[in-house]
């Protein structure tokens, strides 16, 4: 299926278990989502390497990274970019966390993130700026829908700090 064809969006909820997946690595290897267990994960999609919203994000979790890993969790951004697009990202502005390639969208899709947009009248497939909290046991502690970047991550260490793992 390409990235442009639209499949009904699933929702995900809270307190439901986190879709497992596994994805090329920007350093060459991959992550399996379970084999994170034990460990709180943070999950953020989002649409595209090096514009502006996405290295303000990308900027932000490097930024928080030594707060976020003390806090004990590990960060994962996801976009449909290619290994090696994350590669040049992550080298200019030296990002500390690692990305996922999710060629073709599929976790995109699993996750209910890849919707159609539509910008200054055209329509089109894309990411639904969105972040995951999966806890410790695989399951989906809290979900934040329509992100704004600047101050996320700071949200994000708010909201890991709640919870008692």
């Amino acid at each position: 299926m390409s990235q442009e064809e639209a499949t009904p969006v699933k929702v995900l909820h809270e307190d439901e278990p986190a879709p497992d997946f596994e994805l090329p690595l920007n350093d060459g290897g991959t992550f399996k989502l379970s084999e994170a267990h034990g460990t709180p994960v943070v999950l953020y999609f989002y649409p595209k390497d090096d514009t502006p919203g996405c290295t303000t994000e990308a900027c932000n979790f490097r930024d928080n990274m030594d707060v976020l890993s003390e806090a004990g969790a590990l960060v994962y951004g996801i976009s449909p970019d290619t290994v090696a697009a994350h590669n040049k990202f992550i080298n200019k502005y030296d990002l500390n966390f690692p990305l996922l390639a999710d060629e073709g969208a599929k976790v995109a899709q699993e996750y209910g993130v890849w919707k159609e947009k539509n910008m200054y009248g055209r329509k089109y497939m894309g990411i639904e700026r969105t972040t995951f909290l999966i806890s410790p046991d695989g399951t989906i502690a809290h979900i934040w829908r329509k992100v704004k970047p600047a101050g996320h991550a700071e949200d994000v260490l708010k909201t890991l700090g709640q919870f008692n793992w």
